[in-house]
């Protein structure tokens, strides 16, 4: 039997297919290590101008992890049920603390969009800034900047993985 293969995208396409992917996706993985122990933690993002932006607590291990380190790399990918559905976003970067500017104004402006449930929490004549935000849940915001993206794509073809750009 003639097993045919998905004729491989162009740049612009696989582009396209990574930013639906991020557009359709809340969360992403983010890993670190220290001493030859690594860890693994899920956090809610949104992504703004070529970064992931996401809250946590600044003790959290892999804040202090990837504040040492200057590293860290993320994960970003559906929930599948078969090999042929599994495809996603896997990244190396660094994570930076957001200081309390425009950016951070942006950023919150799309993240109270993206998780509207996040209102409830605050009472309705509460402004939904960087400040409260922080003392609410006592965390701060931090951005993933990726170095290298890789868009990987089983339906495309098994173990497909390719570098791809996004703004």
């Amino acid at each position: 039997m003639d097993k045919k293969k998905s004729k491989k995208p162009d740049p612009l396409q696989l582009k396209k297919l990574a930013e639906k992917l991020v557009r359709e996706q809340s969360a992403m993985t983010l890993a670190t290590a220290r001493g030859g122990a690594s860890w693994a933690a899920p956090v809610y993002f949104v992504f703004h101008g070529a970064c992931f932006y996401f809250f946590s607590s600044p003790e959290s291990r892999h804040i202090q992890e990837s504040m040492e380190s200057g590293c860290a790399s993320a994960a970003i990918h559906p929930e599948v049920s078969t090999w042929r559905e599994i495809r996603g976003i896997q990244m190396d970067g660094r994570i930076e603390a957001v200081l309390k500017n425009l950016e951070a104004v942006a950023v919150i402006a799309k993240y109270l969009k993206k998780f509207s449930f996040t209102k409830q929490f605050f009472n309705q004549d509460q402004p939904f800034t960087m400040e409260t935000f922080s003392e609410r849940f006592k965390v701060g915001l931090y951005k993933f900047t990726p170095g290298t993206i890789y868009y990987l794509d089983n339906s495309i073809d098994f173990g497909f993985r390719e570098v791809v750009i996004l703004h």
